[in-house]
């Protein structure tokens, strides 16, 4: 018999920040800390069985533009090139986005994220990003043979 821990609530989980990235990967935007929950976008875990599936989960923000980076991009679009602020800002929403959703799942007592998809959006020069999937818990099976880093807990 399988026990779900729930001994995190929704503010514990809204209080962990990202994680510091190390000088040396500064580039790394992609990466947000899930603490411990693994998220994936495949629609199910080798090596893992899904003990409960805990429902849909999402996590949404709405970011604007401040009004000289507007007109900066305006102007950095007539010469072409990379819009480095937005890239900047889709990033950020997109990390905010899979923050909530992981505390989302863990409110509801899962470690695991399994279909996770994103959406995003332009309304009215505001950047929406949408992260969602599926919160479950899953475990082990005996013999199998990937460990996820996720599951493993938070490292040094």
């Amino acid at each position: 018999m399988s026990h779900i821990p729930d001994n995190r609530t929704l503010a514990d989980a809204k209080k962990q920040k990202h994680v510091d990235v190390p000088p040396d990967l500064v580039d790394l935007h992609c990466f947000t800390e899930t603490g411990g929950v693994l998220t994936t976008t495949m629609l199910d875990v080798p090596a893992y069985r899904v003990v409960r599936v805990l429902g849909a989960v999402y996590g949404l923000t709405v970011r604007s533009r401040n009004w000289a980076a507007g007109i900066g991009m305006v102007l950095k679009s007539i010469a072409g090139g990379e819009l480095r602020w937005f890239t900047n800002l889709l990033y950020n929403a997109r990390n905010d986005a899979i923050s909530r959703l992981v505390a989302e799942a863990q409110s509801r007592g899962g470690n695991a994220i399994i279909g996770l998809r994103f959406d995003a959006g332009e309304h009215g020069g505001f950047a929406q990003v949408c992260a969602y999937g599926t919160a479950a818990y899953i475990e082990k099976l005996e013999g199998g043979s990937e460990t996820h880093p996720q599951l493993l807990g938070k490292t040094a």
